[in-house]
């Protein structure tokens, strides 16, 4: 098969490129590299059967005689990222949806698109359903994420509705593992950067609110099989990890595993950050006969080792 990844040098398109090419695909990858970085790709740019092509989905997609399935992961995912661009953030959703569906739709190909626990916003219902139409407040600081997304969502839907499109989506649930940033702004490479620093561990509120971590790995098992599947019973699945943590549990065992004392710095809990996040699997174990298997020391542990080689602090 042929498949393009929007976002390929990004943290999980970056891997999904590298496990396509291990199934035995053809892989052209596409990034504007906004937030992504082409470092991510040099284990596979020499590949003959991966090519890369520096383009903003949300503008124009690579010019391809076949494709047989589109991964639409471009986007930036991280609080920083979002918070500095967020017009970027919502067209890449918005108008690059619809150019990977408009091609999609040409080629007569599938299209997975990534979206993400984001759109249960702050739930009121634990844990999140696939089924749940989520608590997003629709103007606030985390919108420009969060509302992309869930308008990607509705483009999804639309082109299924009248084109008849295979369009499937993943609601990515915190997912953590080699190639994060160090100044990311999520949790994991937050501990990472400030315990390997000798910092204290900044916390957001009192530590209570809980986060279910996914090793990237087992994501991308999960994508694969997803795609790979004829008919799908569904096509809204969530993937992630619902082995609930509280943020001071990840504190404690990055603290841990960096052979620091934990030592903390309360912070202000931000605007609409969740309490609580943990994904409700019976959908994704039922179709797709699978579980997230990395535990989180494990997991963290690999994380730690590659940021000690490859990130300057």
């Amino acid at each position: 098969m042929i498949s393009l990844v929007t976002g390929a040098a990004g943290f999980v398109g970056s891997h999904l490129c590298q496990a396509l090419l291990r199934e035995g695909h053809e892989v052209v990858g596409s990034d504007n590299l906004m937030t992504g970085d082409i470092s991510n790709l040099s284990t596979i740019l020499d590949d003959d059967r991966f090519r890369f092509i520096e383009s903003d989905a949300s503008e124009t997609l690579p010019d391809l005689e076949r494709v047989d399935i589109i991964f639409h992961f471009a986007s930036p995912a991280s609080p920083i990222d979002y918070a500095e661009r967020p017009l970027s953030t919502l067209r890449v959703n918005s108008r690059g949806t619809e150019l990977c569906c408009e091609l999609a739709a040409r080629h007569g190909a599938r299209i997975l698109y990534a979206s993400t626990s984001e759109v249960y916003g702050d739930p009121l219902e634990h844990p999140q359903r696939e089924d749940y139409f989520g608590n997003v407040n629709s103007i606030g600081p985390r919108s420009c994420y969060d509302e992309a997304k869930r308008y990607g969502e509705a483009v999804i839907a639309a082109y299924r509705r009248t084109a008849a499109l295979d369009g499937r989506m993943v609601r990515i649930f915190n997912t953590y593992g080699p190639r994060m940033r160090r100044h990311d702004g999520r949790v994991v490479p937050t501990f990472i950067n400030e315990a390997l620093s000798g910092q204290p561990l900044t916390v957001f509120g009192d530590g209570t609110q809980t986060r279910s971590l996914c090793y990237v790995d087992d994501l991308i098992e999960a994508i694969l099989r997803f795609a790979a599947i004829d008919d799908p019973a569904y096509w809204v699945v969530n993937i992630g990890n619902d082995e609930e943590v509280t943020v001071l549990e990840i504190a404690r065992t990055i603290s841990e595993l960096c052979g620091v004392p934990m030592r903390i710095r309360h912070e202000p809990l931000p605007e609409n950050d969740p309490r609580q996040r943990r994904p409700d699997l019976t959908r994704a174990r039922a179709l797709l006969k699978w579980r997230a298997h990395t535990p989180m020391s494990e997991g963290l542990a690999r994380t730690i080792a590659w940021f000690k080689r490859a990130v300057p602090a």
